[in-house]
């Protein structure tokens, strides 16, 4: 069967809770005809708390909007200056299992950030990539009938103080670090194209076409926004 290539989505800068909503409504309501997915995403300031997330990780919120969701994993931070990409997959048609999937997130950050003179490196037992001690790109997943939804997480040129109010993705005293920290300035956008492309590369077969840009939102959020809520069916 042939894989149709990934439908890629800009969003730009969101609230946190109506793009959560509407991967969720994205995954129930498609079906096999339906393109895989790229979100791309700036989040305003939110802590969000995975299913298995334990509250002392939280060291400080502050102002800051705690959201407890529905993804694997412990706590984290997303704000402007990282890059958010949404994984809105289907597991079975790519041939791919959970493993497989967080792999392919990884080896994309990574090279990526290689792209940039950054050496990257996965960890053992701790999703996400390393520069050194310091944290760059977070992981979180959620797979229901074979979709995932969440994914990835790259610190392009976030302010790092929020990270030193967690304990991020459950390790006490786990330093989080930035391109920006480690460069200088970069192309935000550059570096979304390059990522963008090397998720492509790992999840998809070789003959897909080039990744198609969609300009508008995805119907899913733009019918929550409107709303202000989630449909419930």
């Amino acid at each position: 069967m042939l894989v149709p290539g990934p439908e890629v989505r800009l969003l730009g800068v969101q609230p946190y809770v109506p793009v959560w909503q509407a991967m969720q409504l994205q995954a129930r309501e498609r079906d096999a005809s339906r393109p895989d997915a790229f979100w791309c995403v700036e989040h305003l300031p939110v802590f969000t708390q995975g299913r298995n997330g334990r509250p002392e990780h939280l060291l400080d919120p502050g102002a800051t909007p705690v959201v407890v969701i529905d993804r694997g994993g412990q706590v984290t931070w997303h704000g402007p200056g990282q890059l958010v990409v949404y994984t809105l997959v289907d597991l079975p048609r790519l041939g791919i299992g959970v493993r497989r999937l967080v792999e392919c997130l990884e080896q994309a950050v990574i090279d990526t950030l290689a792209q940039w003179g950054i050496h990257a490196q996965r960890r053992e037992k701790a999703p996400g990539v390393y520069v050194g001690v310091a944290k760059i790109a977070a992981l979180g997943l959620r797979i229901r009938h074979g979709r995932s939804i969440h994914g990835l997480a790259l610190n392009i040129a976030p302010d790092l103080a929020p990270f030193q109010r967690m304990n991020p993705c459950g390790y006490p005293g786990l330093a989080a670090t930035s391109m920006q920290h480690l460069l200088g300035p970069v192309d935000a956008t550059r570096v979304r194209e390059q990522l963008l492309a090397h998720l492509t590369a790992q999840l998809f077969p070789a003959e897909v076409a080039s990744i198609r840009h969609e300009p508008s939102l995805p119907p899913e959020l733009v019918r929550i926004l409107a709303l202000g809520r989630c449909p419930t069916s």
